[in-house]
């Protein structure tokens, strides 16, 4: 039996041995220790959907299992070949975006982009928040796309996969370099994160705003410090996420709060408490996304359920998929970002309802593209060799 079926078989558990469960999972080899995973979000590290092999940890006598070291973030270089990443997604409001990384030090543990790490033969679990790729060469990169000829500005969407200011940002600065570029060349940008560092680029964004080029979303999932520091373990707290948009706010910058994702039974009772910090917090528009639960993200999120909210999981995972047509989830366009359902439509209604009492926008803010100027065309000659 393979990780994804025994963390599911541990799941339809009765809801009285959920401690049965939780111990399946634990002796099976699936999980990593807790002192080498401290500070993480998974809780496991099995092999990614593509690889032939998988992983458990096995104790073979020698005690070797308590030598192993803990996970430390490692970055490597990765060389892509273009910068701006293009979809046809008829339910998302932009058609191209920009990631600096991959990979998340946050750690989120719902979050829908860990499963892009199969590509790079890693895991999704915890090699995901720890073996990152930094992409130093997308600033320029993002200067010979824009300069091409024929090429038509529309917003370009940034930390729509993984954050641009996680933790490495600090060091690496990517993403301080790709903002300079498109400042320089007047293109509209639109940024989600979940991370206080935003806040170092209020110079360049601010310039932007004033000429109608830039907007940010920032992510509250919760005003619960113990619920944000288990579910993002290295994300910015709440408190500084709501300071984060006042500081926008007031550098005149347009900010909306983002709860994302909405988690029934687990954080779903603070949605009017998160719209109404942010508001107060200067926040003009605010918007929702359903938990997703993709491929892998499935039985990670289940498993730290089990280990965290036992008495709770059943009752969660019970929800969810009532929303999703009875699966953990449901890719349909239309449907995977809100979901379906009596309990889907409450949590819209509720949304809607709170949003049109504290004056909130349902981010419809557009972005000008008619002061685009094309950089000075650098580079662009390097892509016919």
């Amino acid at each position: 039996m393979n990780e994804l079926s025994l963390v599911a078989q541990a799941a339809f558990q009765p809801a009285n041995t959920a401690d049965i469960a939780d111990a399946l999972v634990n002796s099976s080899g699936l999980r990593v220790d807790i002192q080498r995973r401290r500070g993480r979000g998974a809780g496991m590290n099995p092999g990614g959907r593509f690889e032939p092999t998988e992983r458990v940890a096995y104790d073979d006598g020698w005690t070797t299992l308590e030598d192993m070291p803990p996970f430390r973030t490692e970055v490597q270089v990765e060389k892509p070949r273009t910068a701006i990443t293009r979809n046809e997604s008829p339910d998302i409001p932009f058609d191209r975006s920009v990631n600096p990384y991959r990979g998340c030090e946050h750690g989120c543990i719902y979050c829908f982009a860990r499963p892009t790490h199969a590509y790079m033969g890693l895991s999704a679990g915890l090699d995901f928040e720890s073996k990152l790729f930094a992409k130093p060469d997308a600033p320029r990169l993002l200067e010979r796309e824009l300069a091409k000829p024929g090429y038509k500005p529309r917003t370009i969407a940034i930390g729509t996969n993984t954050d641009p200011y996680q933790p490495i940002e600090r060091e690496w600065r990517i993403m301080r370099q790709v903002l300079e570029v498109l400042q320089k060349a007047n293109h509209p940008v639109a940024i989600v994160t979940k991370s206080a560092l935003i806040t170092r680029d209020i110079d360049i964004l601010a310039a932007m705003a004033e000429k109608g080029l830039a907007k940010v979303a920032i992510s509250v999932t919760t005003l619960d410090r113990k619920l944000a520091r288990t579910m993002e373990p290295r994300a910015s707290t709440p408190t500084r996420r709501l300071e984060a948009i006042r500081r926008l706010s007031e550098a005149g910058i347009p900010t909306a709060v983002m709860m994302a994702p909405v988690i029934p039974a687990l954080n779903d009772h603070e949605i009017e408490r998160v719209l109404d910090s942010g508001k107060a917090a200067g926040a003009c528009e605010a918007s929702y996304v359903l938990l997703r639960l993709p491929l892998e993200v499935s039985p990670l999120f289940r498993d730290w359920l089990l280990q965290n909210y036992p008495d709770r999981y059943r009752h969660v995972m019970s929800l969810v998929r009532s929303m999703r047509g009875g699966k953990d989830y449901d890719a349909e366009f239309g449907k995977r970002m809100k979901g379906a359902g009596p309990y889907a439509w409450q949590i819209s209604r509720r949304f809607e309802m709170a949003t049109k009492r504290l004056g909130l926008g349902r981010r419809s803010m557009q972005l000008r593209d008619d002061l685009f100027v094309p950089p000075n065309g650098s580079g662009v000659q390097l892509s016919l060799l």
